[in-house]
Protein backbone atom coordinates (compact mmCIF):
# COMPACT_ATOMS: atom_id res chain seq x y z
CA UNK A 1 0.00 0.00 0.00
CA UNK A 2 1.32 3.45 -0.97
CA UNK A 3 2.62 5.45 1.97
CA UNK A 4 1.49 9.09 1.60
CA UNK A 5 3.41 12.05 2.96
CA UNK A 6 2.10 13.01 6.39
CA UNK A 7 0.68 16.42 5.51
CA UNK A 8 -2.35 18.15 6.98
CA UNK A 9 -3.69 19.03 3.52
CA UNK A 10 -3.67 15.32 2.63
CA UNK A 11 -4.97 14.01 5.95
CA UNK A 12 -7.70 11.88 4.35
CA UNK A 13 -5.10 9.81 2.52
CA UNK A 14 -2.88 9.79 5.62
CA UNK A 15 -5.59 8.33 7.82
CA UNK A 16 -6.77 5.88 5.16
CA UNK A 17 -3.21 4.55 5.26
CA UNK A 18 -2.90 4.40 9.05
CA UNK A 19 -6.28 2.75 9.40
CA UNK A 20 -4.71 -0.33 7.79
CA UNK A 21 -0.97 0.01 8.40
CA UNK A 22 0.66 -2.84 10.28
CA UNK A 23 4.28 -2.82 11.30
CA UNK A 24 6.54 -5.85 11.12
CA UNK A 25 6.05 -7.47 14.52
CA UNK A 26 9.40 -9.30 14.52
CA UNK A 27 11.29 -6.09 13.82
CA UNK A 28 9.30 -4.36 16.53
CA UNK A 29 10.11 -7.09 19.04
CA UNK A 30 13.81 -6.87 18.23
CA UNK A 31 13.80 -3.07 18.50
CA UNK A 32 11.96 -3.09 21.82
CA UNK A 33 14.42 -5.65 23.20
CA UNK A 34 17.34 -3.43 22.19
CA UNK A 35 15.68 -0.41 23.83
CA UNK A 36 15.09 -2.42 27.01
CA UNK A 37 18.80 -3.22 27.22
CA UNK A 38 19.73 0.37 26.51
CA UNK A 39 17.37 2.16 28.90
CA UNK A 40 16.94 -0.50 31.64
CA UNK A 41 13.69 0.91 33.10
CA UNK A 42 12.73 -0.08 36.64
CA UNK A 43 9.10 -1.21 36.48
CA UNK A 44 6.74 -1.26 39.47
CA UNK A 45 3.04 -1.94 39.84
CA UNK A 46 0.24 -0.88 42.13
CA UNK A 47 -0.97 -3.68 44.39
CA UNK A 48 -2.45 -6.43 42.24
CA UNK A 49 -1.92 -4.44 39.04
CA UNK A 50 0.60 -6.79 37.42
CA UNK A 51 -1.71 -9.78 37.79
CA UNK A 52 -4.71 -7.78 36.57
CA UNK A 53 -2.80 -6.37 33.60
CA UNK A 54 -1.56 -9.83 32.61
CA UNK A 55 -5.13 -11.15 32.67
CA UNK A 56 -6.38 -8.15 30.72
CA UNK A 57 -3.76 -8.59 28.00
CA UNK A 58 -4.62 -12.28 27.70
CA UNK A 59 -8.34 -11.50 27.46
CA UNK A 60 -7.93 -9.73 24.12
CA UNK A 61 -9.91 -6.70 25.26
CA UNK A 62 -8.60 -3.42 23.82
CA UNK A 63 -6.75 -1.15 26.23
CA UNK A 64 -5.95 2.54 26.17
CA UNK A 65 -2.71 3.35 27.99
CA UNK A 66 -2.54 6.91 29.35
CA UNK A 67 1.10 7.96 29.82
CA UNK A 68 2.66 11.14 31.18
CA UNK A 69 5.03 13.05 28.92
CA UNK A 70 8.35 14.47 30.15
CA UNK A 71 10.79 14.41 27.22
CA UNK A 72 11.38 13.44 23.61
CA UNK A 73 12.96 10.23 24.92
CA UNK A 74 9.62 9.01 26.30
CA UNK A 75 8.55 6.86 23.32
CA UNK A 76 11.80 4.91 23.59
CA UNK A 77 11.76 4.46 27.37
CA UNK A 78 8.07 3.46 27.20
CA UNK A 79 8.93 0.89 24.53
CA UNK A 80 11.67 -0.46 26.81
CA UNK A 81 9.11 -0.69 29.61
CA UNK A 82 6.69 -2.58 27.38
CA UNK A 83 9.40 -5.21 26.85
CA UNK A 84 9.84 -5.56 30.63
CA UNK A 85 6.14 -5.84 31.42
CA UNK A 86 3.10 -7.96 30.49
CA UNK A 87 2.78 -5.73 27.41
CA UNK A 88 5.58 -7.67 25.71
CA UNK A 89 2.96 -10.10 24.41
CA UNK A 90 1.25 -7.25 22.53
CA UNK A 91 4.27 -5.59 20.94
CA UNK A 92 3.31 -5.09 17.32
CA UNK A 93 -0.35 -4.57 18.19
CA UNK A 94 -0.09 -1.28 20.08
CA UNK A 95 -0.77 1.98 18.22
CA UNK A 96 0.97 5.11 19.53
CA UNK A 97 -0.24 8.65 18.88
CA UNK A 98 2.69 10.81 17.73
CA UNK A 99 2.92 14.41 16.49
CA UNK A 100 3.00 14.75 12.72
CA UNK A 101 6.47 16.31 12.57
CA UNK A 102 7.97 12.97 13.63
CA UNK A 103 6.82 11.54 10.29
CA UNK A 104 8.52 14.12 8.05
CA UNK A 105 12.08 12.77 7.98
CA UNK A 106 12.07 9.40 6.15
CA UNK A 107 14.43 7.68 8.59
CA UNK A 108 12.56 9.01 11.62
CA UNK A 109 9.27 7.96 10.06
CA UNK A 110 10.57 4.44 9.51
CA UNK A 111 11.22 4.17 13.24
CA UNK A 112 7.88 5.70 14.23
CA UNK A 113 6.00 3.43 11.82
CA UNK A 114 7.85 0.42 13.20
CA UNK A 115 6.62 1.38 16.68
CA UNK A 116 3.01 1.63 15.52
CA UNK A 117 2.72 5.40 15.23
CA UNK A 118 -0.45 7.19 14.19
CA UNK A 119 0.12 10.87 13.31
CA UNK A 120 -1.61 13.68 15.17
CA UNK A 121 -1.93 17.16 13.68
CA UNK A 122 -1.87 19.37 16.76
CA UNK A 123 -3.74 22.63 17.10
CA UNK A 124 -0.70 24.26 18.71
CA UNK A 125 1.25 23.57 15.49
CA UNK A 126 -1.36 24.22 12.78
CA UNK A 127 -4.20 26.14 14.45
CA UNK A 128 -7.28 24.74 16.16
CA UNK A 129 -9.68 25.35 13.28
CA UNK A 130 -7.27 23.95 10.70
CA UNK A 131 -6.90 20.60 12.46
CA UNK A 132 -10.52 20.03 13.49
CA UNK A 133 -11.51 17.70 10.63
CA UNK A 134 -8.19 15.83 10.81
CA UNK A 135 -8.62 15.42 14.56
CA UNK A 136 -12.06 13.91 14.12
CA UNK A 137 -10.72 11.47 11.55
CA UNK A 138 -7.77 10.57 13.78
CA UNK A 139 -10.12 9.69 16.65
CA UNK A 140 -12.26 7.57 14.32
CA UNK A 141 -9.17 5.70 13.12
CA UNK A 142 -8.01 5.08 16.70
CA UNK A 143 -11.45 3.80 17.68
CA UNK A 144 -11.53 1.47 14.69
CA UNK A 145 -8.05 0.15 15.46
CA UNK A 146 -9.22 -0.63 19.01
CA UNK A 147 -12.30 -2.38 17.61
CA UNK A 148 -9.98 -4.40 15.37
CA UNK A 149 -8.06 -5.72 18.38
CA UNK A 150 -5.22 -3.24 18.75
CA UNK A 151 -4.27 -1.34 21.90
CA UNK A 152 -3.56 2.39 21.98
CA UNK A 153 -0.91 4.41 23.84
CA UNK A 154 -1.66 8.10 24.39
CA UNK A 155 0.28 10.97 25.94
CA UNK A 156 -2.90 12.85 26.92
CA UNK A 157 -1.10 15.97 28.13
CA UNK A 158 -0.38 16.58 24.45
CA UNK A 159 3.11 17.98 24.91
CA UNK A 160 6.13 17.59 27.19
CA UNK A 161 5.56 18.71 30.77
CA UNK A 162 8.08 21.49 31.35
CA UNK A 163 6.19 22.86 34.35
CA UNK A 164 6.28 20.23 37.10
CA UNK A 165 7.13 16.59 36.33
CA UNK A 166 5.35 15.47 39.50
CA UNK A 167 2.02 17.05 38.46
CA UNK A 168 -0.03 15.98 35.46
CA UNK A 169 -0.82 18.93 33.22
CA UNK A 170 -4.14 19.63 31.47
CA UNK A 171 -5.65 16.65 29.67
CA UNK A 172 -7.79 17.25 26.61
CA UNK A 173 -10.98 15.37 25.83
CA UNK A 174 -9.47 13.42 22.93
CA UNK A 175 -8.75 10.31 24.98
CA UNK A 176 -12.37 10.32 26.12
CA UNK A 177 -13.73 10.67 22.60
CA UNK A 178 -11.59 7.77 21.37
CA UNK A 179 -12.80 5.50 24.18
CA UNK A 180 -16.39 6.62 23.61
CA UNK A 181 -16.21 5.93 19.87
CA UNK A 182 -14.60 2.52 20.39
CA UNK A 183 -17.43 1.59 22.76
CA UNK A 184 -19.93 2.65 20.08
CA UNK A 185 -18.22 0.17 17.75
CA UNK A 186 -18.79 -2.61 20.28
CA UNK A 187 -15.26 -2.58 21.70
CA UNK A 188 -15.34 -0.75 25.05
CA UNK A 189 -11.69 -0.35 26.06
CA UNK A 190 -10.15 -0.64 29.49
CA UNK A 191 -7.94 2.18 30.75
CA UNK A 192 -4.46 1.72 32.23
CA UNK A 193 -2.37 4.63 33.52
CA UNK A 194 1.39 4.25 33.16
CA UNK A 195 3.75 6.91 34.46
CA UNK A 196 7.49 7.55 34.42
CA UNK A 197 9.87 9.52 36.59
CA UNK A 198 13.35 10.55 35.51
CA UNK A 199 14.07 11.80 38.99
CA UNK A 200 13.94 15.29 40.54
CA UNK A 201 14.22 18.09 37.99
CA UNK A 202 15.92 21.27 39.31
CA UNK A 203 14.64 23.02 36.19
CA UNK A 204 11.74 21.23 34.45
CA UNK A 205 12.20 23.43 31.37
CA UNK A 206 15.53 21.69 30.70
CA UNK A 207 15.03 18.28 29.10
CA UNK A 208 16.61 15.25 30.78
CA UNK A 209 19.94 14.19 29.31
CA UNK A 210 20.52 10.85 27.63
CA UNK A 211 22.12 9.61 30.87
CA UNK A 212 19.25 10.82 33.05
CA UNK A 213 16.58 8.82 31.21
CA UNK A 214 18.42 5.54 31.82
CA UNK A 215 17.00 3.41 34.68
CA UNK A 216 13.90 5.58 34.97
CA UNK A 217 11.10 4.51 37.29
CA UNK A 218 7.88 3.36 35.64
CA UNK A 219 4.67 2.63 37.51
CA UNK A 220 1.50 0.87 36.34
CA UNK A 221 -1.87 1.54 37.94
CA UNK A 222 -4.44 -1.24 38.06
CA UNK A 223 -6.70 -1.40 34.99
CA UNK A 224 -9.98 0.50 35.04
CA UNK A 225 -12.48 -1.84 33.41
CA UNK A 226 -15.62 0.29 33.53
CA UNK A 227 -15.36 3.77 32.07
CA UNK A 228 -17.85 6.64 32.29
CA UNK A 229 -20.13 7.15 29.31
CA UNK A 230 -19.31 10.78 28.54
CA UNK A 231 -15.99 11.67 26.86
CA UNK A 232 -15.29 14.56 29.24
CA UNK A 233 -15.80 12.27 32.24
CA UNK A 234 -13.46 9.67 30.73
CA UNK A 235 -10.81 12.36 30.24
CA UNK A 236 -11.15 13.50 33.86
CA UNK A 237 -10.81 9.91 35.03
CA UNK A 238 -7.73 9.46 32.85
CA UNK A 239 -6.12 12.52 34.40
CA UNK A 240 -6.88 11.32 37.94
CA UNK A 241 -5.53 7.83 37.22
CA UNK A 242 -2.45 9.26 35.57
CA UNK A 243 -1.74 11.51 38.57
CA UNK A 244 -1.90 8.47 40.87
CA UNK A 245 0.51 6.70 38.52
CA UNK A 246 2.89 9.69 38.52
CA UNK A 247 2.79 9.70 42.32
CA UNK A 248 3.76 6.02 42.26
CA UNK A 249 6.59 6.55 39.77
CA UNK A 250 8.03 9.43 41.81
CA UNK A 251 7.83 7.39 45.00
CA UNK A 252 9.62 4.44 43.36
CA UNK A 253 12.39 6.44 41.71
Amino acid sequence: MHSPEVLLDDNDAVYDYYLRHQQNRWKALAAYAVLARRFRPRVSFAEGAKRQLTALVKSGRPVIFAINHLSTSDPYTVAATAWRSPLRAKIGRVRVLAKDELFLDPEQRRKVDMMGGIPVFRGKDHGIRAVNAAGQRMMDVCAQRLANGDHLAVFPEGTCNHVDPATVQAVGSGIGHIAFRAAKLGAPPALVALAMSYGPRPDPAIAPTAEEVVSAAFYFRAPVLELPQRPADIARLAKDELQHAVDGAVAHY
